[in-house]
């Protein structure tokens, strides 16, 4: 019998190994010297919008995040894609381009990658990144007391559903590409000089999946206000039409026992907050005194945030109207 992966490379066997399979964490992170750490992860998957173009820039952007997750600089990537073998040169061609464009707008080198042939097409891509390891960010890091900031709206996975279904407007599939394309590179770096030691982004497993498994690591509980959450315009709408991709339904049956939630919040909206988002904004835990200074050069920097409740003692997460 195969031994479980976590077996065959303990933490203990390989003490270099700072982040890893013990840990929910969103990128892997080996320990070089004092200031310096390597930070390696990678995402692909199949497309959520229609313009190659498009694709390829929300599927780099989603791949490099993790780097941004953990408080890293990305600095080299590799292309990892699997394409049918009827696709038109000219689309592959334009999801390569979208791809190169969003990591050179990050300062990342792709540097090769490989193809495979697949009946659907997938893309995304290998990234590397350093970190200093007292700046890191992780999921367990969170304490009683931080601010809960979110730096992209939700419901993003809603409107892509919606847009299968052609009920979308062209105004309503811009903004959700627009926000999908989106680096989160200014929000990490503002993260980073604010002393933020807990947080996450916000991707397949929903604000609510996510924010569980950094209250989880981090042995604490969360106060959240559905009113200060943030929607794309159309999310509500569609919402009521319940069109909730099936991962929504996944992550409300893998995380509900921990989500405690006020009276006067509909089913309706307790799926809006377990919507999976493809290449989401991050969840930071902002230490109480350095809120006002993240606030203010945020502004500066035209970051956008939203602060949405706060990291409470205890366990589990708590949201009211």
């Amino acid at each position: 019998m195969l031994r479980p992966i976590k077996e065959v490379y303990s933490s203990t066997e390989y003490p270099d190994l700072m982040v890893g399979l013990d840990s929910p964490d969103d990128a892997a992170i080996w320990w070089i010297d004092a200031h310096r750490a390597i930070v390696l992860t990678t995402d692909f998957f199949t497309p959520v919008v229609d313009d190659p173009y498009d694709y390829g820039a929300i599927a780099a952007a989603n791949s490099i995040s993790d780097i941004y997750a953990m408080g890293g600089t990305p600095f080299l990537a590799l292309n990892i894609a699997a394409f049918p073998p009827k696709l038109p040169s000219e689309i592959l061609a334009e999801i390569i381009r979208g791809g190169a464009e969003k990591a050179r707008e990050a300062g990342v080198v792709i540097a090769g990658g490989h193809t495979v042939q697949d009946e659907e097409p997938k893309y995304g891509l290998v990234v590397i990144g350093f970190v200093d390891p007292d700046h890191l960010i992780t999921k367990g890091g969170a304490k009683p007391g931080d601010q809960l900031v979110l730096t992209k709206p939700l419901g993003f996975g809603i409107t892509n559903t919606a847009i299968k279904d052609e009920l979308t407007s062209d105004i309503e599939v811009a903004e959700v590409v627009d926000w999908m394309k989106q680096l989160n590179q200014v929000a990490s770096q503002l993260a980073v000089a604010n002393d933020v030691r807990g947080g996450t982004d916000i991707t397949g497993f929903s604000l609510l999946g996510h924010a569980s498994e950094v209250a989880r690591a981090s042995r604490v509980g969360m106060q959240l206000s559905f009113s200060k959450i943030p929607f794309v315009s159309g999310a509500r709408k569609y919402a009521e039409l319940y069109k909730f991709p099936g991962g929504a339904f996944d992550n409300r049956s893998h995380f509900r026992e921990q989500i405690h939630l006020g009276s006067g919040i509909s089913e309706t909206e307790e799926l809006m907050l377990y919507d999976p988002q493809t290449s989401g904004g991050l969840l930071l835990a902002i230490p109480p005194d350095k809120f006002e200074s993240f606030q203010t050069q945020a502004l500066k920097s035209d970051q956008s945030f939203w602060k949405i409740g706060e990291v409470i003692s205890g366990h589990g997460i708590e949201i009211s109207r």
